[in-house]
């Protein structure tokens, strides 16, 4: 499966499973290496994944059809 065909979730699920493999501790070096590499593969597709989605809610149309910066509001 390719990055673009992995979703976010799925690349997430990866990630903890590699995180709970690496938590056991009794996994032989060489295997920790590779858990760890593919760990943040998973890690970089997730990173990527959300940096498109900010890009795309900078941006939202407002009633009127226009477009205005997307501002979160964070709770006080």
């Amino acid at each position: 499966m390719t990055q673009e065909e992995l979703s976010f979730e799925g690349a997430m699920q990866q990630l903890e499973t590699i995180v709970e493999k690496l938590e056991e501790g009794d996994v032989p070096l060489e295997k920790a290496i590779q858990y760890y590499q593919e760990g943040m593969k998973y890690s970089k597709i997730c990173s990527d994944k959300l940096a498109n989605v900010e890009k795309q809610m900078t941006q939202i149309m407002n009633e009127q059809g226009e477009t205005k910066p997307f501002m979160i509001q964070e709770e006080e």
